[in-house]
């Protein structure tokens, strides 16, 4: 494969990149370059960890991207996720993983790494305190959000900990590919500016789109991304047809409206990227079944009015649906992965 073939699908995963010269450098000059991405195991998966993430790895594969998931079970402990148990935290990691296998993630080419093994690595905390040497408390108290916290002094002083600590798994990792989601960007951009004082090339931050939740309403992206303690808000991995139906056909998806539309978000960045077309089916008296080849045709229909909001939410349901069936039906018919589902299914979920 070409770089630039290589660049394309690399660049079909972002929202942004810094920089675009930086990764086609990157991809002319390294057969097979390494990327991450980290999660705190808490809650049950929902479609940004279950069904995306699995999509946005297939791309990256056939570029010959090397992956690393990073089970971030030390920060989902300082975040106090689960409670802050470390048992439960631990299995719902080892659920992820099941996650991804039955979402048909090839693990022989993703290599998944536990947090908790940095812990006692000398040479990671010399990273981390190099990190936070070379930037400011205030600058750490506004990157907070890339742990889903507000800047408060009143908050625990384990956070301070966490922008530095997620700044040196990027050097600890090894990693040339920052591709985290657009909620990670701030930390990204510091392992950027720090490089230089840990004698290592910045890494390029390539940033996919978080995907919203169902009932946005022209809130902004960090406010209006799914969230697995939202349950209303999201669609889950284990979720019924019947609940992905239900949910969908209660989202906010106003006649004629493109922007900052949830449902038409998940047309493009989940069935267009998973299938390559979408299929609407609908009554002959409305118009009869109408097949789309592009995100573009889909929302020019959308636009004009030409395609109802009711039909849209059925067929964006119904793909859902296709890719979510596998995965729920793992977790219905293997044993390991049930006993994970219920433990995580049981625990209490704290944000």
């Amino acid at each position: 494969m070409k770089p630039e073939e290589r660049f394309e699908l690399v660049a079909g995963v972002a929202q942004e990149i810094v920089t675009e010269q930086e990764l086609r450098e990157l991809l002319e000059n390294k057969p097979e370059p390494v990327a991450y991405d980290g999660f705190e195991p808490s809650g049950l998966a929902h479609l940004p960890v279950g069904v995306y993430r699995p999509l946005l790895l297939r791309d990256l594969l056939r570029a010959r991207v090397r992956f690393k998931l990073l089970l971030a079970d030390s920060f989902a402990w300082i975040n106090n996720k689960l409670g802050g148990d470390l048992e439960k935290i631990r299995l719902a990691g080892e659920y992820f993983v099941e996650v991804w296998k039955a979402a048909g993630v090839d693990m022989r080419r993703v290599e998944v790494v536990w947090h908790s093994e940095f812990m006692s690595d000398r040479e990671y905390w010399k990273k981390v305190i190099l990190i936070a040497k070379n930037h400011t408390l205030k600058r750490t108290l506004r990157s907070l959000t890339i742990a889903g916290r507000k800047e408060d002094v009143s908050n625990p002083a384990a956070f301070v900990f966490y922008p530095s600590m997620q700044c040196a798994d990027v050097f600890h990792l090894e990693v040339d590919i920052c591709q985290l989601g657009m909620d990670q960007r701030k930390v990204n951009m510091l392992a950027r500016e720090v490089a230089g004082k840990l004698g290592r090339k910045p890494p390029v931050v390539v940033s996919h789109r978080m995907l919203p939740a169902l009932h946005i309403s022209g809130t902004s992206p960090a406010e209006a991304k799914m969230s697995k303690s939202v349950p209303e808000s999201a669609i889950f991995v284990h979720d019924s047809e019947e609940e992905i139906r239900r949910k969908l056909r209660k989202a906010y998806c106003p006649m004629g409206e493109v922007e900052n539309n949830p449902v038409l978000e998940y047309a493009k960045e989940i069935v267009f990227r998973a299938y390559g077309e979408m299929v609407v089916e609908r009554p002959k008296k409305y118009g009869g079944d109408v097949s789309y080849s592009s995100y573009g045709e889909l929302a020019r229909d959308f636009q004009k009015g030409e395609l109802h909001p009711q039909d849209l939410k059925d067929a964006v349901a119904s793909y859902l649906n296709r890719l979510i069936a596998p995965v729920r039906e793992h977790f219905e018919r293997n044993p390991k992965a049930r006993e994970l589902y219920e433990v995580v299914r049981s625990s209490k979920i704290t944000r």
